[in-house]
This record gives C-alpha cells, structure tokens and sequence, in this order.
C-alpha cells in the first residue's frame, strides 16, 4: 500500500495531499484584504508557489491547474498575472470557470494538480 502524505492537515480539510508522486492542492484563495483580480491572483499564485516546494516539487511540474472567478469580466487581470507566473515551456493543462465563491470579497480560487 502506497503511502499518504498530508501536509497542514485540518478537520475539514488538507493544503495538500500527496499519493503516488503527485501532489493535490487544496482550493486556494487570496488573503483578505485584496481587492483586484490581479492582486488576488498574484497572491493565490504565491501561496502556490509555498505549498509545491512544501510537497517536494514545483510550478513547472504542475499537471493541471483549475481556475475558479466569480466574475468572468476578471479573465483578463487574472490572466495577466498568471501569464507572469506560469514557467515558459511549462504552462499546465488549465479550465477557468465561473463560480460563486465562498466569500463575496474573494475573485479568485485555484486548484492545482502536480508531479512531485
């Protein structure tokens, strides 16, 4: 049996869990207190950045990165910074959705899915 590793284990939920050489991120959403898409997203992108090298790996190994706004007019801003971020070369699978976030102050929430 393969081992489990959770890392920032909570009751409800882990930052990441990795299984088999791949690692889950949990849904991320900005600190609060940021108000434009480009600001949360660059935010999101840098807590990201913190939890891959926390389970052993990094951006440029990222599977598959799903993007949740609760307002498609942010696509734009939002992309902005992800285009800065995403390694060249390197750039994941990706969907973008509209979504009701958990708080009306978020923009933004990312899932990623990465090899370690």
């Amino acid at each position: 049996m393969s081992t489990i590793t959770r890392i920032n284990p909570g009751a409800r939920m882990s930052d990441v869990v990795v299984h088999n050489g791949v690692a889950y991120l949990a849904g991320k959403v900005p600190r609060r207190g940021l108000e434009g898409a480009e600001e949360q997203t660059r935010d999101v992108l840098a807590t990201i950045d913190q939890l891959l090298a926390d389970a052993g790996t990094s951006k440029d190994r990222i599977l598959r990165a799903e993007i949740f706004l609760a307002d498609m007019a942010d696509f734009g801003l939002m992309n902005k910074a992800w285009d800065a971020w995403v390694p060249v070369g390197a750039a994941p699978a990706r969907a973008t959705v509209e979504a009701r976030l958990a708080s009306p102050e978020f923009k933004v929430e990312i899932v990623i899915t990465a090899a370690i």
